[in-house]
């Protein structure tokens, strides 16, 4: 490999989110093909795989809803900040259950003898013209293929060969895959089947994310309104008086250009680093300070106060801020020092 990388161990909590994600998909897929077979049993082996494609791509589809829904809910609570911590397990096994889903629509093709079919489906060029009796099939692969690039991606060795930049806008075509995906849904099932309740389940699950992701960019623009920095003289912001900062965490104020930065207490130790984990861009002022360094509460990458470094072998740094007790209240400068500079101050 190319880019060094640390891998993330897995802990009792991921073991246990990873147990119950799975248990979840394993239920959702019983529970729908028991009530779809009861309701109308199916006769021969194409109507068993018929339903078996409907379930698999009915859980896909709502597992990709739910992954786009976390973001946002966990901007607009800290109870969902679990969720987003190990959203990439939940992007995985999406693709592994979108998989199947594809494998069980050639599976019908096959057990029918129609394969000749399917590729004249994905292949009749005037159908890409139309809108009605587009390519469902050809939408479904673009969307699964999106899928598996980003799964493919997943490992945080290519999140440091990439770089985490390019990595985030790589991993941002979720949205298209979902575009995509909308359409599949859009164009074939409601074709098929016109019943009331799958527009409505595919319209409120796209207005569910659409409301969801409006919501928290109101609350981040609250959030800045709310609060709008002092500037003092030397242009230094005020933070508060250091018992206003938790002991081990963070209090998070905004410089005048948008930047986040996490001024931490502990004891009477009082450091300013960058919100930003060198990592993933994890949000480094929502973690807490334990065994003496900065904890980021995505993957527990650790950090020294004093100087933002990663303690050894490590070699990670994050930019720091002077700061300083004045009239009884800490303020920070809000020009970064260059990464791994010692500028913690001791009261």
């Amino acid at each position: 490999m190319s880019a060094g990388f640390s891998a993330v161990q897995w802990n009792r909590r991921k073991i246990l989110y990873d147990a119950i994600l799975i248990a979840g998909v394993v239920v959702f897929i019983a529970t729908f093909m028991t009530v779809g077979a009861l309701r109308n049993p199916p006769a021969d082996q194409p109507a068993w795989i018929n339903l078996r494609i409907k379930a698999f791509g009915t859980c896909a589809f709502t597992m990709l809803t739910v992954i786009l829904m976390i973001g946002p809910l966990a901007r607009l609570s800290p109870r969902f900040l679990p969720l987003l911590y190990n959203r990439r397990h939940f992007g995985v096994l999406t693709f592994f259950v979108a998989l199947l889903h594809a494998l069980s629509v050639v599976d019908w093709f096959s057990v029918q003898g129609a394969m000749g079919d399917l590729v004249t489906e994905m292949t009749a060029s005037p159908n890409y013209a139309k809108f009605i009796g587009f390519p469902i099939k050809a939408l479904g692969l673009t969307g699964l293929s999106i899928l598996f690039l980003l799964a493919a991606t997943s490992h945080d060795f290519w999140l440091a060969f990439l770089t985490p930049r390019v990595w985030k806008a790589l991993h941002m075509t979720l949205y298209v895959a979902y575009g995509v995906l909308v359409m599949h849904v859009a164009l074939g099932a409601m074709q098929e089947d016109q019943r009331i309740h799958i527009p409505i389940l595919l319209g409120g699950s796209f207005a569910m994310v659409t409301a969801l992701h409006l919501a928290a960019a109101w609350r981040e623009r609250q959030w800045k309104a709310d609060r709008a920095v002092l500037l003092y003289p030397e242009n230094w912001i005020a933070v508060g008086p250091p018992d206003s900062i938790p002991d081990q965490r963070a209090r998070i104020v905004a410089a005048p250009n948008g930047e986040r930065i996490a001024v931490f207490r502990d004891g009477n130790q009082i450091g300013a680093l960058t919100n930003v984990c060198a990592h993933q861009n994890g949000p480094i002022g929502e973690g807490r300070i334990i065994d003496g360094c900065v904890t980021c509460p995505w993957h527990g990458y650790e950090y020294r106060l004093e100087d933002g470094r990663a303690p050894p072998p490590f070699t990670e740094k994050l930019a720091t801020y002077r700061v300083r007790l004045r009239d009884g209240v800490i303020e920070v400068d809000p020009n970064a020092l260059p990464a791994g500079t010692k500028a913690a101050i001791i009261l």
